[in-house]
């Protein structure tokens, strides 16, 4: 009876975390193998270690958000030729693994090894080209923690901009760093992210939505088949002007063959005939004369 009711409330605990989309994952066709990772809350002297440790103060509503989980993990897959394949995953770091950005490109720690700061050097304006906002900095200027490490496909950070040495750092919101290591801003907080990631429903390289090249050609498969109004009703993925990123490419034009021109006619036999005519009459005419000449 005791285990009954630790199941009921853990699958409650389940949908409230998730905003109940454990119940709209399990009606979707198709979808199996669905797990939600429980985990006990944070301690609160772990999050204050936390802020000590990398001088940040944690936003209000991320705090709240380690102290009822630390951290999520919520997988599901899809059944294909009776055997599970993975698709969706939505992960956010427990406070222990919420770490700097590694600050190394490098296989080697060598003195000369290069670094993700390096990257920054010569750079001093940060504004994007059409007034955006500031991209955040590998140096010192920016402290950068990993909130979702994406399956390879990049990552998800929470950034600190604008830092000082030895002041603790306030203000800070989501970006999604590429595989190309390109910023992109996704959420100006956590809470935002948190519901984006939701919607989303982790399906492979959501967070490509939210730069200019898109998602690939397999993931904008698994998005048109489980969330075909988002996917298709996308703002992100129009280009500045305002006009979707779709093929401008006139297929009339494209594929309209080449006017043949006709083929040259040949040169008619009159000049030819009238040569060969005149060759011939005269031929004969010179015949005509051996024959008469013969007669006579």
């Amino acid at each position: 009876m005791e285990e009954a009711r630790e199941g009921l409330t853990l699958k409650v605990v389940a949908e409230r975390l998730t905003l109940g989309i454990t119940r709209m994952l399990e009606s979707m066709p198709g979808v199996m193998d669905i797990r939600f990772v429980e985990r006990e809350p944070a301690e609160k002297r772990s999050l204050l270690s936390w802020e000590q440790n990398n001088n940040c103060a944690l936003p209000e509503d991320f705090r709240d958000f380690y102290l009822t989980t630390d951290g999520l993990t919520l997988t599901w897959s899809v059944k294909l030729d009776n055997e599970p394949v993975p698709v969706g995953c939505m992960v956010v770091n427990s406070i222990t693994k919420l770490k700097p950005l590694s600050q190394s490109s490098s296989l080697f720690s060598l003195p000369s090894a290069p670094t993700l700061a390096d990257l920054d050097y010569g750079e001093d304006e940060t504004e994007e080209p059409d007034g955006g906002l500031a991209k955040p900095c590998f140096d010192s200027r920016s402290r950068i923690f990993e909130l979702d490490p994406c399956n390879g496909n990049g990552k998800v950070c929470l950034v600190y901009k604008d830092c000082t040495k030895g002041v603790v750092a306030q203000q800070c919101d989501v970006w999604f760093l590429d595989r190309s290591l390109y910023w992109h801003y996704m959420t100006p907080t956590f809470t935002a992210y948190y519901r984006l990631m939701i919607t989303h429903l982790g399906l492979p390289e959501w967070q490509y939505s939210f730069t200019p090249y898109g998602l690939s050609p397999q993931a904008k498969q698994w998005a048109a088949l489980y969330q075909p109004l988002t996917f298709h009703c996308d703002p992100n993925i129009a280009d500045p002007a305002g006009e979707p990123h779709i093929n401008k490419l006139d297929p009339i034009r494209a594929f309209k063959g080449k006017t043949k021109l006709p083929p040259p006619k040949k040169k008619q036999s009159t000049q030819g005939g009238v040569g060969g005519g005149t060759g011939t009459t005269t031929k004969g005419q010179g015949s005509s004369g051996r024959h008469s000449g013969t007669k006579r």
